[in-house]
């Protein structure tokens, strides 16, 4: 992975309609100013934003997720996590997610 590689990975964060406004904040500060202080700010939001997929499944299969989702919606969800579980996975499949894990893995390169 290459620095544009991750500056794309903060894009992509940014553009995820499940990245919360605070993490948003975070990563447009840091593509507007690359300094240690921006580099540190996303970092720890990411660290703290950033789920397992262990703490989504209870999420997906909770009435929760189905009133917000939808039950249809949220059993296809569920499913999903289980299925990135099954297979290996240990982040959200989410977008938000799946780029800041990416970012996190490579931190080194922000």
């Amino acid at each position: 992975m290459t620095k544009a590689d991750i500056i794309q990975q903060v894009k992509n964060l940014i553009a995820a309609p499940s990245c919360y406004a605070g993490l948003k904040e975070k990563a447009e500060a840091y593509l507007a100013a690359q300094n240690p202080e921006t580099v540190a700010a996303l970092v720890n939001e990411l660290k703290a934003d950033v789920q397992s997929i262990d703490e989504v499944l209870p999420f997906f299969g909770s009435e929760d997720a189905k009133k917000f989702f939808g039950p249809e919606v949220a059993e296809q969800l569920l499913q999903k996590a289980k299925e990135v579980k099954a297979n290996g996975g240990d982040t959200c499949f989410c977008e938000a997610c799946t780029a800041g894990k990416a970012i996190l893995d490579h931190k080194e390169l922000l």
